[in-house]
């Protein structure tokens, strides 16, 4: 019973989470119409983060002084880098926004599905179950009609697949150090420091791509909403229902990002859903259900 309600309490957290991050895509959309520069938006974003999150785990320190956890520094240098994925998953993400349109840059962000399972494997070797097999390819096919992805072949720019590719891949590496690297310390302390290591790639990225002019409007334009949606929730919400959920199941689950993705794009910058696109949707949602069902009773 014990396993089962921390298996409910990681796919919340882990459904919460992706849904926050879910409505990333759109939010960049629109800072980009009103002028701002990719580097100014990922800025904004993961310095704002990185202060929030500073403050919250200066708060755990002082509340937990009795019960702290030492923690060795090669493991907290492990998190530190490990961050770094966050910081180019913030870059190679909205740069292929830029290029292509935002569902086909969700679909190569969620590569991650099967590229997390692969990577899980490996390291475990261990060849995944039939039922993972067949909920990713169910997952895969409903996303292909969600995003409409087919019909746009035609749109889709060389940059743009390569940039969305690499969010993919840093996207299965950063779940994979989530559900494998500082589980016994505070979420919010194993989220500042992964953020750290975001926000030192950032700063280097950054510094080669700096515009000319620096907007420093977009901090509270659009940083306060995309550091909450993108930087301080997902990393406190995975970093907690990851290790309970695991990578192939918290995988899957994060494919909702996909039809909030969808969703919000339709709603907010006036795209067009066709009836297609929905019934993906729900295709991606059944299979995301039928996982966890399973999952459930296999805990």
């Amino acid at each position: 019973m014990q396993k089962s309600k921390q298996l409910l309490s990681g796919i919340l957290l882990v459904v919460l989470g992706a849904v926050s991050y879910g409505f990333l895509a759109t939010m960049v959309g629109l800072s980009y119409k009103e002028g701002f520069g990719t580097t100014e938006v990922v800025f904004s974003q993961y310095l704002i983060g990185l202060f929030v999150l500073g403050i919250m785990t200066i708060g755990v320190f002082l509340r937990q002084k009795k019960v702290r956890v030492k923690v060795p520094l090669k493991q907290l240098l492990k998190l530190v880098v490990g961050g770094m994925t966050l910081g180019f998953i913030g870059f190679f993400y909205y740069w292929s926004i830029q290029y292509i349109p935002v569902s086909i840059a969700v679909v190569l962000l969620m590569q991650s599905i099967w590229i997390s399972v692969v990577l899980e494997a490996i390291i475990d070797k261990k060849l995944p179950n039939t039922f993972q097999i067949l909920a990713i390819l169910t997952v895969l096919c409903g996303t292909l009609f969600a995003t409409d992805a087919i019909h746009n072949l035609g749109q889709l720019n060389t940059k743009g697949l390569i940039f969305g590719s690499l969010s993919g891949l840093m996207y299965a590496l950063m779940l994979l150090v989530m559900n494998r690297l500082g589980n016994e310390i505070h979420p919010s302390q194993k989220s500042f420091l992964m953020l750290l290591g975001a926000t030192i790639i950032v700063v280097v990225i950054g510094a080669v791509n700096m515009p000319q002019v620096f907007d420093f409007s977009v901090f509270w334009k659009w940083g306060i909403w995309l550091a909450l949606l993108g930087t301080i929730l997902p990393p406190l919400l995975l970093n907690k229902g990851m290790p309970k959920t695991g990578i192939p199941l918290g995988a899957v689950l994060i494919a909702i990002e996909i039809p909030v993705s969808v969703s919000s794009a339709h709603f907010l910058l006036g795209e067009h859903v066709a009836f297609s696109q929905w019934m993906g949707i729900l295709l991606i949602l059944v299979a995301v259900v039928l996982i966890n069902f399973k999952s459930l009773f296999e805990k």
